[in-house]
C-alpha cells in the first residue's frame, strides 16, 4: 500500500523549496543591479534555476508530445484531402479519355460524311448489342421516321459493316457482315495492276477478323494490300464501299479459282456511331 507519510514530507519538502526560491527572488530583486553576488546568492540562483528546469520539464515535455501528436493529425488530414483530389483526378482523366475517344470517331463519322458526298447519308448511334450474338447484328437509334428503309446499307469512317434488315419506328436493326451465318454473298472487286478482278464473300472469321472472297478465275497476280471494295452488283451495297484489304491469296481444291483472304477494315469489337446510306435515287 502507498506511504501517506513519506508523500506528505515530499510534498512539504517541494514546498519549502518553492517558498525559499520566492523569498531568494524577491530578495534578489530588491538588491542593486550593479552589486554583485555573493556566493550564497549564486548558489541559491542556481539552485532556482535547476528547481525551475526540473519542475517545467514535464510541462515542457507534455506540450511537446501535444504539439507533436496537433502537426500529425494535420498531416494525415492533408494526406486524405490530397488521396481525395488524386482520386477526382484520376476520374476525370478516365471521363475526358471516353469523351476524346468520342469526339474523335464523331470526326471520323464528320470526314466520311464529305467524302459520301454523292451518296445519302444518315448518322446514327448504336444503342443496344446481343452479347450472345456479338457478331450478328446491332441496333441502330434510327428509324422509319428518320428514313431507313429495310436494306440500306451501313458504314463507319472504316469501311462496310452490314445492312438494315428491321426497321421500327425509332430504330433499327443492323445485320453485320461478320455474321458467320451470311446467306447473302456479297459481290466484292479486288485492285488488280490493270483494274479489277471480281469475287464474292461467302464467310467470315471472328478469330481472324478476315473474309474469305471466292470465284475469282482470272489469272492475275493479286498482291498482299490491295484494296476490296463492293462493286454495287447485285445486293443493295453502292460500289466502293471499302470492305478491307487483300491477306492472303490461295487456290481451290481443285486448283480452278482463287480463294483470297481478305482482312476487313472496320473492327466490328468498336461499333459505336454508323452511317446509313441509300442511292441519291431512292
Amino acid at each position: 500500500m502507498y506511504n501517506k507519510k513519506h508523500f506528505s514530507k515530499r510534498y512539504l519538502f517541494i514546498l519549502a523549496v518553492v517558498l525559499i526560491a520566492l523569498i531568494l527572488v524577491v530578495l534578489a530583486a530588491s538588491l542593486k543591479e550593479e552589486r554583485d553576488l555573493n556566493p550564497v546568492e549564486k548558489v541559491a540562483k542556481d539552485t532556482i534555476t535547476i528547481v525551475l528546469k526540473v519542475v517545467s520539464a514535464p510541462f515542457n515535455f507534455i506540450q511537446d508530445r501535444a504539439e507533436e501528436m496537433m502537426e500529425k493529425n494535420d498531416l494525415y488530414e492533408k494526406y486524405k484531402k490530397l488521396k481525395n483530389k488524386e482520386e477526382q483526378v484520376d476520374s476525370v482523366i478516365s471521363q475526358n479519355e471516353n469523351l476524346q475517344n468520342e469526339i474523335d470517331k464523331l470526326k471520323e463519322t464528320l470526314d466520311l460524311n464529305t467524302v459520301l458526298s454523292d451518296k445519302v447519308y444518315l448518322n446514327a448511334t448504336v444503342i443496344s448489342r446481343n452479347i450472345g450474338y456479338w457478331y450478328d447484328e446491332i441496333t441502330i437509334d434510327k428509324g422509319s421516321k428518320n428514313g431507313i428503309e429495310k436494306g440500306m446499307a451501313v458504314v463507319t469512317p472504316k469501311g462496310l459493316i452490314g445492312q438494315i434488315t428491321k426497321v421500327s419506328n425509332y430504330s433499327s436493326t443492323v445485320k453485320l457482315l461478320s455474321n458467320e451465318n451470311m446467306s447473302d454473298k456479297i459481290s466484292v472487286k479486288i485492285k488488280v495492276e490493270e483494274g479489277y478482278v471480281y469475287g464474292l464473300i461467302s464467310k467470315y472469321d471472328s478469330k481472324t477478323n478476315t473474309y474469305t472472297v471466292e470465284g475469282i478465275s482470272e489469272n492475275v497476280d493479286i498482291l498482299k494490300g490491295a484494296n476490296v471494295v463492293t462493286t454495287g452488283m447485285g445486293t443493295n451495297f453502292p460500289s466502293g464501299l471499302m470492305v478491307g484489304k487483300v491477306k492472303r491469296v490461295t487456290t481451290d481444291n481443285f486448283d480452278l479459282s482463287k480463294v483470297v483472304e481478305v482482312e476487313a477494315s472496320v473492327d466490328f469489337d468498336d461499333l459505336d456511331y454508323v452511317t446509313v446510306l441509300k442511292r441519291k435515287t431512292e
